[in-house]
């Protein structure tokens, strides 16, 4: 029994109750440091969202004479009867499909050669993995001009070569010319991690697979694509975050043409805002992009989470 005199012997409860008080004042003084850098990180992140909401209510457009006014949520059901921003939507998710494979696809086949021991492997993977830290936008004018011009690029004269004439790729196939860029470049993240999974697996399994009989085709497709796939989840996770958002060589190669047959959502929210100049619709468009990559990210993520568990057992 607890009692209010001074004098009186606290309970086990009182003693309790002053350790989880002190413990907690101890975590908070620990934390102390790292809150101006949360502080940064909070406004740096967040106010631009919380400011795109709020412009997203209004409508704004510099270039016209009306005053900015309050319209609610007009500008968000003005952009779901949009059927240009529905066909960037659709454009999206295509090329980040496509992207997404193909970079699995070439990055695994790269990483299967890379695994291999020969002699200059060293090299072999070290240029492997350079078109990954290439800028996107120096990539993009170096596929414009010397691979994908007609005249003086390697592709043009290669169907040229073949009787196929000079193919202008940028212009005939747009989409396709977007979707080759960017895998390009994404092969080589798919090949390091791909290429850190297979080094991953047992050795002592493929030497008891080979002297069981088992083939290297049968070795792969039975015991390393199970061993793999965590990676190639992390892979596509990883990858479909950062291609939702391509910018650079959309805007460098085609800028959304024609006919906006390669307008992707971010490319779509910076015509509205820098060429159109509308601020209000811009905003609602692009929390709806936001809102639909989280909606895309969030169980890729669980996924994730998934195989962080299981490597912790």
């Amino acid at each position: 029994m607890a009692y209010s005199s001074a004098n009186a012997v606290p309970t086990d409860e009182t003693r309790a109750v002053g350790r989880n008080k002190q413990q907690q004042r101890k975590a908070w003084l620990r934390r102390a440091p790292l809150l101006p850098a949360v502080i940064v990180v909070v406004a740096v992140t967040q106010a631009p969202f919380f400011i795109t909401a709020f412009y997203s209510l209004f409508r704004w457009n510099l270039v016209s004479t009306s005053a900015k006014r309050f319209v609610g949520l007009n500008n968000y059901i003005d952009a779901i009867s949009d059927p240009v921003f529905l066909k960037a939507i659709a454009n999206t998710a295509f090329m980040t499909i496509s992207i997404v494979v193909g970079a699995i696809v070439v990055g695994t086949l790269l990483a299967l050669g890379l695994h291999r021991t020969f002699r200059g492997r060293a090299i072999a993977r070290t240029l492997a993995i350079t078109p990954f830290f290439v800028m996107p936008v120096a990539a993009a004018l170096f596929w414009k001009a010397g691979l994908f011009d007609p005249t003086f690029g390697l592709l043009g004269w290669s169907t040229s070569a073949l009787g196929l004439g000079k193919l202008n790729w940028v212009s005939e196939y747009p989409r396709l010319s977007i979707i080759i860029l960017t895998a390009w470049q994404w092969a080589s993240f798919a090949l390091l991690i791909l290429l850190a999974g297979m080094q991953s697996f047992p050795v002592e399994v493929t030497e008891a697979a080979s002297i069981d009989g088992a083939g290297r085709w049968l070795t792969f497709r039975r015991l390393m694509l199970p061993h793999l796939r965590p990676f190639f989840e992390l892979t596509a996770l990883l990858a479909s975050m950062y291609v939702l958002e391509n910018f650079a060589a959309i805007a460098t190669l085609t800028a959304g043409g024609p006919a906006y047959a390669t307008t992707n959502l971010s490319y779509y929210v910076y015509l509205e805002a820098f060429s159109a100049f509308d601020l209000g619709q811009a905003s609602a468009y692009g929390v709806i992009t936001l809102a639909i990559a989280i909606a895309l990210v969030m169980p890729m993520l669980k996924v994730v989470a998934g195989i962080f568990r299981a490597g912790g057992r």
